[in-house]
């Protein structure tokens, strides 16, 4: 299974809030039905309370998904808890957008806190 021992943080700079956003545009894992390996991109954004996610480890945690049989909906969910888990921020959205297969696209979103209603449904 991913493992949420990988991420790392750090202080927030400042107390005045902000917006984060990391875009991974190589993620991959792989079908737990076929076996066949699925491409998506991965969004997330947040608002940091005490601790920011630091790259190179959420980096590392998302590779840690490439050879793991897992539905798009739990790797969503997955992440969304253990991001929150890792960080605590004041409010976390992550939306996966898979690239199709047999001639269907998904995206999943899973959030965390009270998003902002300009980031809902995005």
């Amino acid at each position: 299974m991913p493992d949420a021992k990988l991420l790392e943080t750090f202080a927030t700079p400042t107390k005045t809030p902000f917006l984060i956003e990391h875009v991974n545009e190589e993620f991959t894992s792989v079908c737990p039905v076929t076996g066949h390996p699925d491409f998506g991109t991965i969004v997330l954004r947040y608002e940091p309370k005490d601790l920011c996610v630091e790259l190179k480890s959420l980096k590392l945690y998302h590779q840690s998904f490439r050879n793991e049989g897992i539905f798009y909906e739990a790797v969503t969910n997955k992440m969304r808890d253990d991001l929150a888990d890792c960080m605590n921020p004041n409010w976390l959205q992550i939306v996966t957008d898979w690239k199709g297969r047999g001639g269907i696209r998904s995206v999943i979103t899973a959030s965390f806190g009270d998003v902002p209603a300009c980031w809902q449904g995005c």
